[in-house]
């Protein structure tokens, strides 16, 4: 199938072949009829592309804060290659869509096979969408029509903050799409509206629509509301321009009547002047998205929808409303359709988005069916000869992207397939590293007889079970940290090992270990030393409270990345662990924390401090180990520095940046031909299980013999 997309590294839109995406719990698999072009949002991202490194600095200054902070702790050329390997990511386009239900996931009983509906999807041929965000489109309403539901969404979302009441003058500054959407649903619902705009065509298209309108170039706003409203003012000024400057919200508050409700739904400047807002008690809010839910994970990804008797209009249920809108006519959107155009010639919109004629672009889709196909195949030379190693990858993110395919590619491992849920990210990198295909089934892979080893980098609840699956494929496993979220998974993988032994191998990703710093003061201690006190921080740094790794079910971040330092406590004292006690921040223990400290007593007789920080500044760095042992210390800082104290022949080890994961692979390709593990299985079942009781500690707030 095609989809559309915009790199915002060299600024080109374009379409990319990949495969139908798979529906996966809760979420519809949709075939795109229509979808409808927004040229106000689409077009900022594509001119964001199209910009210099420096002008996409300049309009994201936070973003270069962030950059600042990761040069002052990592070094400059590894935060030029993040900054430079996320601008690479293409980004899909489009947020208006209808088409047909084609496949529903599981959970999903709101919908059937050949339901017409309206998403959230971008544009493609086929789109995966959580049930939340999609609304089925009544029988009077065409697909032309339907393209509006999720676009018009945005205004009544902001109209319904500002909660009009029968008779109110409402003023809509800005008359785009939006606008003029906005300005019809406030007629809807009995109010007087006002609208304004600098463009004439927009002016004259409202009044086409029945809406008081004027423009403001040629007529003063404030004399002109003032007039109209007999001197009081607009009861209600929604904005829904687009501007860098704050004139805007200035004149909303001079239009404005004392205690009058603003609601911003567009981009602009926001220097408030207090005595606007003062002198009028003036209320101002600003509108999100298509309505409450939106940006919610329990209620998107998850499919929680809140109950209506508490949240009348949720994202959904305003989709819902606009259809129904359409349907009643008291919104008409066939008027401000300026163009359908084929999805194929979509050029003929985005090479011209500047167009000042064009209100709404719609973009048609081919009618006929279209084939499910899950795989994509490139054009590339001969297979290696049989023995050698060559990867299936599950999993597509950023740990893919930016650094996993690159240690491949230094290796000269050979990639035969990518999978990826959406088909795009794995179908981009695919085709950047020469893998044969990109599929959106993972078990794709499994059934590939020239895959002998899968690497396995999804979300951290998907280890184990995919673990399991590709064991009982015949295939070799590497899997990303953690190899388990809970102790029923792990006793599943351990049932597997030694009640039914296998012959495919099972590595886990702990990089670390292979640093060469870590291999230094491995080096130092040697094999099997003496009782020593180490201490291993993470300044983890804070993450927003609906990131996916702080999901219990995910198993949390002290599972999902303390767990590299248990088995750098494990490999440095080359002792196992023979109880843990662990201290979550604060008065209450939290099992799910991410910020706690543990206390794990080595059989050897040596401790091991592990501190897991999410409080501190991202400015410094990341992890730090200290390690005292016979009078001498040694201290790794950040996988950069290592300085020893009293270490005969040693003083400092200095690199770039390096925390294993390119000798990870080295050892990796040596492990596979000699087939022997990396790391002892059972130290690998041993590190798990050390770190779920560390969250099992926290829990109980007691001291968890291993």
């Amino acid at each position: 199938m095609k989809q559309l997309i915009q790199n915002l590294k060299t600024g080109i839109t374009s379409l990319e072949e990949i495969p139908v995406p798979q529906p996966g719990r809760g979420q519809v698999l949709i075939q795109t009829t229509h979808t409808l072009v927004s040229l106000g949002t689409e077009r900022m991202l594509v001119e964001f592309g199209k910009a210099s490194l420096f002008q996409k600095a300049r309009q994201q200054p936070d973003k270069v804060q962030q950059v600042l902070d990761k040069i002052r702790a990592e070094g400059l050329l590894p935060t030029l290659e993040a900054v430079f390997n996320k601008l690479d990511q293409p980004i899909p386009l489009g947020y208006c869509h209808v088409g047909v239900v084609a496949q529903l996931g599981d959970g999903v009983t709101e919908f059937q096979i050949g339901d017409r509906v309206v998403s959230n999807g971008s544009h493609a041929e086929f789109v995966c969408v959580p049930k939340n965000l999609v609304a089925k489109i009544p029988a009077g309403v065409s697909d032309e029509e339907a393209s509006f539901a999720v676009i018009g969404s945005i205004g009544l979302q902001g109209l319904r903050l500002a909660q009009p009441t029968l008779g109110e003058t409402v003023v809509v500054i800005g008359l785009g799409l939006i606008g003029l959407l906005t300005a019809q649903l406030a007629k809807a619902n009995g109010c007087r509206v006002i609208g304004y705009d600098v463009d004439e065509a927009k002016v004259k298209l409202a009044g086409l629509l029945g809406i008081k309108s004027f423009n403001s170039l040629i007529n003063d706003p404030i004399a002109s509301v003032k007039e109209a409203t007999q001197g009081l003012g607009a009861d209600i000024v929604l904005i829904t321009a687009s501007a860098k400057g704050d004139e805007i919200i200035h004149q909303a508050a001079l239009i404005s009547r004392k205690r009058g409700r603003i609601v911003l739904i567009g981009v602009i400047g926001l220097d408030l002047k207090r005595a606007d807002f003062y002198e009028k008690e003036l209320t101002f809010q600003v509108s999100c998205s298509y309505g409450p839910g939106r940006y919610d994970d329990n209620y998107e990804q998850k499919g929680n929808d809140y109950p209506l008797a508490f949240v009348r209009w949720t994202a959904q249920r305003n989709f819902e409303s606009v259809l129904q809108a359409i349907e009643s006519q008291s919104v008409n959107v066939k008027t401000l359709i300026s163009e359908q155009v084929p999805f194929s010639d979509f050029q003929l919109v985005y090479g011209d988005m500047k167009n000042p004629t064009r209100i709404a672009s719609l973009l048609a889709y081919p009618s006929q069916p279209r084939v499910l196909s899950r795989k994509v195949v490139f054009p590339q030379p001969v297979i290696s000869s049989a023995g050698s190693l060559r990867v299936g990858i599950i999993g597509a993110g950023n740990f893919t992207m930016a650094t996993l395919l690159p240690a491949l590619k230094k290796n000269q491992v050979a990639i035969q397939g990518i999978a990826s849920a959406n088909g795009l990210s794995g179908t981009l990198m695919a085709k950047k590293y020469n893998a044969e295909f990109s599929t959106s089934d993972y078990q794709e892979l499994f059934a590939d007889e020239n895959v002998n080893l899968v690497i396995i980098t999804t979300r951290h609840s998907l280890h184990a079970g995919m673990v399991t699956k590709a064991i009982q494929a015949g295939k070799n496993v590497f899997v990303e940290k953690p190899l388990a979220v809970n102790e029923e998974e792990l006793h599943v993988l351990q049932e597997l090992f030694t009640t039914k032994p296998q012959a495919s191998l099972l590595h886990v990703g702990f990089n670390r270990r292979f640093s060469p710093h870590i291999l230094q003061l491995k080096k130092l201690v040697g094999l099997q030393p003496g009782a020593m006190h180490l201490i291993i921080t993470m300044n983890a740094g804070a993450l927003p409270p609906n990131h996916w790794t702080l999901d219990p079910k995910e198993g949390g971040r002290i599972i999902g990345e303390a767990c590299h330092l248990v088995d750098l406590a494990v490999y440095l004292t080359g002792s196992e662990v023979a109880s843990v006690t662990g201290q979550s921040l604060g008065i209450s223990s939290n099992s799910n924390s991410d910020n706690a400290s543990f206390l794990l007593e080595m059989q050897s007789g040596s401790n091991v401090v592990i501190n897991y920080f999410a409080n501190g500044s991202k400015a410094y760095s990341k992890e730090r180990i200290e390690l005292y042992y016979q009078e001498r210390t040694l201290v790794m800082d950040n996988f950069r520095i290592t300085t020893g104290y009293g270490w005969p022949g040693f003083t400092k080890l200095k690199t770039s940046i390096d925390k294993g994961h390119s000798e990870q692979i080295k050892q990796l390709k040596i492990a596979f031909e000699s087939g022997e593990p990396l790391i002892p299985i059972s130290q690998l079942f041993h590190v798990t299980a050390v770190t779920l009781a560390m969250v099992q500690s926290l829990k109980q707030n007691a001291r968890i013999s291993i």
